[in-house]
Order: C-alpha cells, then sequence, then structure tokens
C-alpha cells in the first residue's frame, strides 16, 4: 500500500519564475499605492485634527494668535513704510535738479537749443527752461516785495536751465561728472546742484532699510520662540499620550506630526491677521496723508501690500510656525523616554 500510495502522488510542476516575478512586481506597487495613500491620511488626519486642537481651545488660541499678529504686523507695516518711503524720496528727486544759470548775453532761442541738446544726453531726464520773464514773475510771487520789482529799469535774473538727471538718488559720482561737464558749457555761467542733501538722503533711506531688516530679524526670532513655547506646553499637556506612543512602537515622525501641523496653523493664522491689521491701518491713515500730500501740490499715494507681498507675509509666517515648532520637537522628543 505504501508503494501504491507513493505512486499515487502527484507532483506539481515548477513554478514558472516570469510569473511570479510579475506577481511580486504587482505586489510591490500595489504595497506603494497603498502606502502612499496611508501617508496622505495621516497627514490630512495631523493636519485637521490639529487645527480642530485649536479650536477647542479658543482663548489660548486667540491670545496666542493675538499677539504673534501684533509682532508680524509690526514687522509687516515697516516694510510697508520704508516702501512709501522709497515711493516719496522717488517724487523729491525733482528737487536734486542741476540749476544752470546762463550768461547775460545768451537770449531766449539760444537757451532753447541749449536746452533740446542737453534733453539728447542720455544721463538726463528732463530740462526745463526757465526764462527771464518767467523768472522775475516767479521773484515777485514768492519774494514778497509786490509792485517793488517793478520800479528796477532792468531784469536782473539769468535764464535758468533746471536738468533732471536720471537715478539722482542713486549715483553721486555720476552727478559730480555731469554738473562738471555743465559748468564747461560756454554758455553758462554757474551750475549748481545740492549734493549733500542727496547723501542726506540716501543715508537716510540706508538707515531705514537697515533698521527695517533688523526689525523684521528680531521679530521673526520673537515669533519662533513664541510658537516654539507655545508647542512646547501643548507637548507637556500631552506627555501621557507621547508616552503611550513611543511604548507602542511609534517614531519620532509620527509623534512630531501633529505638533507641527499646530505651529503651521498659528504661524498661518498670524499671518493672515497680521495682513487685515495692516491693510486696516493703512486704510486708516490713506486719506489724512493724501489729503497732506495734496496741500502741498504733490501726488503721493500710499501704497498698500501687494498680492506677492502679503502671499510671502503668510508663508514666512507659517514657515516660522513649523520652524518654531520643530526645533523645540528635537529637544523635548530626545528627553522624553517611557518609565
Amino acid at each position: 500500500m505504501n508503494r501504491n500510495n507513493k505512486n499515487h502522488i502527484r507532483k506539481d510542476p515548477p513554478a514558472r519564475p516570469v510569473r511570479q516575478e510579475t506577481r511580486q512586481t504587482r505586489t510591490a506597487g500595489g504595497n506603494f499605492v497603498d502606502k502612499l495613500h496611508a501617508y496622505r491620511d495621516l497627514h490630512a488626519h495631523a493636519l485637521f485634527s490639529s487645527l480642530g486642537r485649536l479650536v477647542g481651545s479658543p482663548f489660548t488660541s486667540i491670545m496666542t494668535i493675538a499677539v504673534l499678529s501684533i509682532a508680524i504686523s509690526l514687522a509687516g507695516g515697516f516694510y510697508i513704510l520704508v516702501e512709501n518711503l522709497q515711493q516719496l524720496t522717488g517724487n523729491l528727486e525733482t528737487s536734486n535738479q542741476i540749476s544752470l544759470f546762463l550768461r547775460d548775453d545768451v537770449s531766449d532761442a539760444h537757451a532753447d537749443k541749449l536746452a533740446d541738446s542737453i534733453r539728447q544726453n542720455p544721463s538726463v531726464q528732463d530740462v526745463k527752461l526757465i526764462t527771464r520773464k518767467q523768472a522775475l514773475a516767479e521773484f515777485q510771487t514768492y519774494s514778497g516785495f509786490g509792485s517793488a520789482i517793478n520800479a528796477l529799469e532792468k531784469n536782473p535774473l539769468p535764464i535758468v536751465l533746471q536738468v533732471l538727471p536720471k537715478n539722482s538718488l542713486e549715483d553721486k559720482q555720476g552727478l559730480e561728472l555731469l554738473q562738471l561737464s555743465f559748468q564747461q558749457s560756454p554758455e553758462v555761467d554757474f551750475a549748481q546742484m545740492d549734493l549733500q542733501w542727496v547723501q542726506r538722503l540716501q543715508s537716510i533711506m540706508d538707515v531705514a532699510r537697515l533698521f527695517a531688516t533688523l526689525l523684521n530679524l528680531m521679530l521673526g526670532a520673537a515669533v519662533v520662540f513664541i510658537i516654539g513655547n507655545t508647542i512646547r506646553l501643548e507637548l507637556h499637556n500631552r506627555h501621557d499620550e507621547v508616552v503611550i506612543e513611543k511604548l507602542v512602537g511609534a517614531t519620532n515622525s509620527f509623534i512630531q506630526r501633529p505638533f507641527l501641523y499646530t505651529g503651521f496653523w498659528i504661524g498661518f493664522l498670524s499671518g493672515v491677521s497680521a495682513w487685515f491689521i495692516v491693510t486696516l491701518l493703512m486704510l486708516i491713515l490713506r486719506h489724512s496723508i493724501e489729503k497732506l500730500s495734496e496741500l502741498y501740490g504733490g501726488g503721493f499715494h500710499l501704497l498698500f501690500l501687494s498680492f506677492t507681498q502679503t502671499l510671502a507675509l503668510i508663508v514666512i509666517s507659517s514657515v516660522l510656525g513649523v520652524l518654531g515648532s520643530w526645533a523645540v520637537l528635537i529637544y523635548q522628543l530626545q528627553h522624553t523616554k517611557p518609565e
């Protein structure tokens, strides 16, 4: 019977390696897609659960976001202030003209030809001709002498060409060379420009930019520290939960994920709130500033944060939130061990 049983044993043919390799490839591909979906679901759960925790404790969340919004709005406010100052200096370029006082023997027609030739200079943006009559009328209006000017037998004022250079607030050496070239012209008696005023204006703008940069760095560091301290307190309140997760084998990246998203939400909401604060302040100031500009005969219009600047403000706030959370979590989780 044993022999018969042995004879009746069926031997299966060997598996084909090609089909087995195909089956393994399909299984590996399926596992990768499943892992990708699971990874997406974990991040989505951490994203919305962290937002739910913030909503679940509204008082603490609002206080934290309010403090951060004020700090971020200060940074954004000083940035837009420097932008408006740069616009103002652009309008003040007309006060940095080179005034060319022509000789007495130069006629109006000759001065007009000279103005046309100066306009051809690539370093010149515009040239304005002020005749003797125009200069006398302007002097009579603003000097306060009034009708006493009419007693003069001869107009003592020369013809003046007001030359507006290009980039007059940036290139001091170019301004000096341009002034020297005008001074050497035979029709010009005297070329005048207040270079000291240009230097002072450039120095003021450099100081304003440096101050805004340093202030933004300090406020950015404050945002990182505040969010880091908030995450540290949140981690302390959920200490038992973190310990249990470590006991069941959870990795640090898995434990960090909801806290990082909490920092992201805090930074994101603070950036959005800061944008509203800056915009509201600019709306309050716009009417008064533009009215003051009209009184001085200027066309100054207050600049607001553009779409790109608003997006950058929100992105930087969110990144600072994640950075502050990550820095605290790296340190705290290394010292959090199951007992």
